[in-house]
């Protein structure tokens, strides 16, 4: 058995843990720089009182936080993390607030909205009858509203937001952007000035340069420096403001004192250029960086952008325009040609054609009739229709997906958890290594000894990346995990993704699965006194008292084909043989080969037609009139669409393909060999399918169990990835690993080539992190000066090893923001993944 996969849930959103004492909140951290930062943010947040438990994930910069609201409250976590040198993502807004008239209605209205999960703080305002709410992104204003409301008051529209509208992820990428300007224009005017000789001996103009992107530019650094280091970690932030303090206090004391540094050898050199530079060029690769990490989570934000902001509902015979969080379950809503659907719910008058490719990946456009059900978001293509609201704010079927994409998001797969945990140690290794290659220089290495202990200790710090191996896993899961969503795939957690790429064995329960789980007329065999619309006609008429699904199947292929019905009399079932009835004073008959034989009937050459149709598993039924057998109805449950197509591709994957089935060995292998299956397990009971999982397992294979969610749940669970699948608005999307929502096989394909891909590609960002963690950091120690140090450096390679062997730290820090990059980049091409298109 599988353990439960976790993760955290929609941004900023805040549920009720199963604790009554304690409740859960999910939030949005600003400012990391890499997993030591998570850690160090998890660290702090777990030694505050009252806290029970911090998961902070870097890729999705979401925490997950358990809390006794009794001890400490979300104003206090806020601080905390603010305290650590980071920011959580909120939003402060103005909302009138009507019906209060003294001081005593202002804090039953503050402790109104402070009851409600996700807000910070309430400030409520008697003289301009406004209220002031700061509250965490994904917090409902319906609920805010809703506790005024109950206190006795009134909460207005928003009035006014005191922050940007743009996300707390777009400020980020603003501020960086603004700071690496700035950064970049001092830097490069520095670096200018040491090369003009007219400069040359003016110190004090450099340092007064150097001095504001060093402070203010470079000031996130020290600050997330200070919060790690008053909780004794270490991060990123810490290399760089070591590295970059360095040069920067090294060449303020050379401007200042001289003179120390004459015994070297060598008049004092400054390294303003470098303390400057590096800070640029890292402020350039978080900038870049935060871009490419917002196009990851591109595909939940194309979804949530799907909802409509409007409703046209109709109420007491009019149209009134809503917002669409105002809707109710039960209110009637209009939709227009063109427009999306708002909410989910059941069509009650007209008709139309519904793109719901956004939601189940499925191209074609699908006909809707009242009485069908349509999923909120999706595009109503040609008719105008009124449908009820069957499920409307977090209950409807896209809140579902992004809340499921979005924990799926920041969930951890296996390997991410080994990364996160090399990166723990990752810091404190550089340090020591910065610190031994200084000593070693110094007191081994040539003259000028202090310069080159120095500058190689400044390229080491700058230069380690552990940035690249904390965005390796979680930016391809971010991806991986979005595209599937874009194609109807919803997987739960990273852990699912990383084992669908092991599966090697695919087991598919037959009803509902394989096939579409109701009878369906396959072939209509008429004699020559007879026709196939007439034979149908007939055994419909017959058929339109019944209940049996066969009858229903009869009849509904009639409705099907337009084919008008007879009245009947005299109707009587036979239990477990068929019918017979009365049409138009002609005695009909329609039943199973027994109920024939029973009444003494010839099959009026019939027999072969019938047999061929028992080969192929389907059930047979005879019709005679009058005493002579007209034609015969043969009815299956029918294969679904691509199912053959998508089976020849697992197989060209290399995956076997397993039937479980209750039906009778020879039905069984009929529709086996129909579709391409590899082996067949029949008439197994619905209890036993967990122990058919658990004995393929035994046999050593990885098995992904494909059933409905409802009747398959014990199988699911036991299977190494258990598949999910149905349509519609009521899909289960707890009960599997993955979901299917479009309930075709095709779905199955996809799953498993994206999980191929994602693992592959997280692999390919692990062993760039590693290569270059591993090559460069004993490049920056000085290690190839053993190779240049006494021949000299080859003139191709002087620009980035000098004449001895030692690289530029400037060029460390470009090193480090391109690794990064890299990895982000790498697992952006994800985005290009598309499902094998095939048709049977």
């Amino acid at each position: 058995m599988k353990n439960e996969p976790t993760g955290s849930g929609r941004d900023g959103m805040v549920e009720k843990s199963i604790s009554q004492k304690s409740e859960e909140t999910h939030i949005h951290i600003t400012g990391m720089t890499c997993t030591t930062c998570a850690a160090t943010i998890e660290k702090g947040l777990a030694e505050t009182p009252g806290v029970e438990q911090a998961k902070v994930n870097f890729a999705s910069e979401k925490a997950s936080i358990e809390y006794d609201p009794s001890k400490v409250d979300l104003s206090r976590i806020k601080n905390t993390i603010s305290q650590l040198g980071y920011g959580m993502a909120t939003k402060k807004s103005i909302f009138p607030v009507g019906g209060m008239t003294c001081a005593s209605c202002v804090n039953r209205v503050e402790q109104a909205l402070s009851s409600v999960s996700g807000v910070i703080f309430a400030n409520v305002n008697l003289a301009s009858e406004k209220a002031t709410i700061e509250y965490v992104e994904g917090t409902e204003i319906a609920d805010l509203r809703r506790a005024v409301k109950e206190a006795g008051y009134e909460l207005g529209s928003e009035a006014e937001t005191l922050e940007d509208v743009t996300t707390a992820a777009q400020k980020e990428i603003r501020i960086v952007r603004n700071r690496f300007i700035f950064a970049a224009i001092l830097g490069l005017t520095i670096m200018a000035l040491m090369w003009t000789p007219v400069f040359v001996g003016k110190p004090y103009l450099l340092w007064a340069l150097a001095t504001p992107v060093q402070f203010w530019a470079g000031w996130r650094f020290y600050r997330g420096t200070w919060g790690s280091l008053r909780h004794r970690t270490a991060d990123m932030n810490t290399l760089i403001a070591v590295g970059t303090s360095a040069a920067y206090l090294y060449s303020m004391v050379a401007v200042l004192a001289p003179g120390l540094f004459t015994a070297d050898g060598l008049g004092p050199h400054l390294y303003f250029d470098t303390s400057a530079m590096i800070i640029t060029l890292i402020l350039l690769g978080r900038f870049l960086e935060a871009r490419a990490k917002g196009q990851a989570s591109e595909a939940i934000k194309k979804l949530i952008g799907m909802q409509p902001k409007t409703a046209l509902i109709i109420r007491d015979g009019e149209e009134v325009e809503i917002p669409i969080e105002d809707v109710q379950v039960g209110d009637l809503i209009r939709v227009r040609p063109g427009e999306r659907v708002p909410v989910d719910g059941t069509i009650r008058e007209g008709y139309s054609s519904i793109d719901e490719s956004m939601i189940t990946g499925e191209s074609i456009p699908v006909e809707k009739k009242v009485g069908d059900e349509v999923i909120g978001s999706t595009i109503n293509k040609t008719g105008s229709f009124k449908f009820e609201a069957t499920k409307v704010g977090k209950d409807t079927t896209l809140a579902k997906i992004v809340k499921l994409v979005e924990e799926a998001q920041g969930s951890k797969a296996h390997i991410q958890r080994l990364a996160d945990v090399i990166a723990s140690y990752f810091v404190p290794i550089v340090i020591s290594i910065a610190i031994i290659t200084f000593i070693i220089w110094y007191f081994v290495g040539p003259a000028p000894a202090l310069t080159f202990a120095f500058l190689n200790f400044v390229a080491v710090l700058i230069i380690a990346c552990p940035c690249a191996l904390g965005l390796a896993t979680p930016t391809a899961i971010i991806v991986g995990t979005g595209k599937g969503a874009e194609n109807g795939v919803l997987i739960r957690s990273a852990e699912a993704l990383e084992r669908s790429h092991r599966i090697n064995t695919v087991l598919l329960d037959k009803t509902g699965t394989l096939t579409h789980g109701e009878p369906r007329v396959t072939d209509v065999i008429a004699t020559s006194s007879s026709s196939q619309e007439e034979v149908l006609r007939l055994a419909a008429s017959a058929e339109r008292s019944s209940e049996h699904p066969l009858g229903e199947a009869i009849v509904k292929a009639t409705s099907e084909r337009q084919l008008e019905l007879h009245p009947i009399s005299d109707f009587n079932a036979i239990p477990g043989h068929g019918i017979e009835a009365s049409v138009a004073g002609k005695k009909l008959i329609l039943g199973n080969l027994g109920l024939i034989k029973d009444t003494g009937l010839s099959l009026n050459g019939l027999e072969e037609e019938a047999e061929r149709l028992w080969v192929k598993g389907k059930t047979v039924m005879f019709l005679s009139m009058d005493n002579q057998v007209v034609g015969i109805i043969a009815v299956a449950d029918t294969i679904k669409p691509n199912a053959k197509g998508a089976l020849e591709e697992l197989h060209k994957m290399g995956i076997e393909v397993v039937m479980l089935t209750g039906d009778n060995q020879r039905t069984a292998e009929a529709i086996a060999q129909e579709v391409g299956i590899d082996r067949v397990m029949a008439e197994v009971l619905p209890e036993h399918k967990a122990q058919e999982v658990k004995r393929l397992q035994e046999e050593g294979k990885a098995v992904a169990m494909v059933g409905d969610g409802i009747n398959d749940a014990p199988a699911l669970a036991q299977a190494d990835v258990g598949i999910a699948i149905g349509t519609g608005t009521d899909v289960a999307m707890e009960t599997g690993d993955i979901t299917l929502i479009s309930g075709n096989l095709e779905g199955i394909v996809t799953a498993i080539s994206l999980s191929k891909r994602t693992m592959r590609t997280i692999k390919q960002n692990l062993f760039w992190a590693f290569a270059y963690n591993t090559a460069l950091i004993p490049v920056a120690a000085g290690v190839l000066y053993l190779a240049f140090g006494q021949t000299g450096v080859p003139s191709g390679l002087r620009f980035i090893l000098g004449d001895f062997g030692f690289l530029n730290p400037i060029l460390a820090a470009a090193a480090m923001a391109a690794s990064s990059i890299t990895v982000v980049l790498n697992s952006l091409r994800l985005r290009r993944f598309k499902p094998a298109n095939f048709a049977d």
